[in-house]
């Protein structure tokens, strides 16, 4: 047994798929993923970008691991069936699924303006809010930020087993990416979050992952589900760069980010390589959050 990093946290030999691999979040965890020595393939549906990023990588880590472009449509079963086809034929088998991939939705920007006349009373509200959105905009939001970590898990769950059994002492792990917008009782309202519509499908995603993290343990399928819940991280939906006066306005809480600063690229990528490495096999059914205080001092569910 050895307690040295290298050993706690390396993925030498493991196959990863990170979905939403090619920008922000997803693509911060696939570049841990490989440093520590993981074969990424990373997934989405603008193969160029793909493309590129896995391009610089490889030419900047020569014979480390490499990150592997896919065009995958995670709201589309075959597009993902076409996807684990690949990877099944090229590796046979993985042994770590970041369903990451997320978009932005329908808002309501006048619930954060006490001075705009939706808000004069509760009829008026109601009706604001009723015509304002569409259940196609919700259906849209869902297939993407919820519904996809059903399909895409359940059709890799065959190569995650076969991943732990190929590895003594190691399960295979689903990381899905959740937000701390599913745990905060607020309808935030700013660029990145979109208030009813995306913090209650990243609410479903949270329950979602302890669901699939029982039913798997009842039925001794040797795959862990875990969720990582972001709080303000750089991101395509946060356009990429934030500073540290800009992380109150994106939060959007009544009280501000305790830590005072957006989370950091290796504070992500970190947090997934312990969930996907030996150190964090013990941790199957949990959440998570990574927030910089946030939720402890603004009403969540946690």
């Amino acid at each position: 047994m050895s307690f040295q990093p290298q050993a706690l946290y390396n993925l030498s030999g493991r196959v990863a798929v990170v979905t939403g691999g090619g920008t922000g979040i997803g693509l911060l965890i696939a570049q841990g993923l490989a440093a520590s020595g993981a074969k990424v393939y990373i997934t989405g549906r603008r193969l160029e970008v793909l493309q590129k990023v896995a391009e610089v990588w490889n030419l900047q880590n020569p014979g480390g691991a490499s990150i592997v472009p896919l065009q995958v449509d995670v709201t589309n079963k075959e597009s993902i069936a076409q996807g684990k086809k690949f990877i099944e034929e090229k590796e046979g088998k993985i042994h770590i699924l970041v369903n990451n991939a997320g978009q932005v939705g329908p808002r309501s920007p006048f619930l954060s303006d006490p001075a705009a006349p939706q808000l004069k009373d509760a009829e008026t509200l109601g009706q604001s809010l009723f015509d304002n959105e569409t259940f196609g905009q919700w259906g849209d939001l869902y297939a993407i930020n919820t519904f996809s970590l059903f399909f895409v898990t359940t059709a890799f769950l065959g190569l995650l087993d076969k991943g732990s059994k190929d590895t003594p002492g190691y399960t295979s792990v689903v990381i899905n990416v959740t937000s701390i917008s599913g745990l905060i009782k607020l309808s935030q309202d700013h660029a990145s979050v979109v208030q009813f519509a995306y913090n209650s499908a990243k609410a479903a995603a949270s329950h979602l992952t302890r669901l699939l993290a029982t039913e798997f343990a009842l039925k001794k399928v040797d795959v862990r589900v875990n969720a990582i819940a972001p709080g303000v991280y750089a991101s395509e939906m946060t356009h990429d760069f934030i500073k540290p006066e800009q992380v109150d306005k994106i939060g959007q809480g009544l009280q501000p980010v305790p830590a005072a600063r957006a989370g950091t690229g290796q504070e992500m990528a970190g947090t997934a390589v312990y969930l996907a490495s030996l150190s964090g096999g013990y941790m199957n059914g949990q959440e998570i959050i990574i927030d910089g205080g946030y939720t402890s001092v603004n009403p969540s569910t946690v």
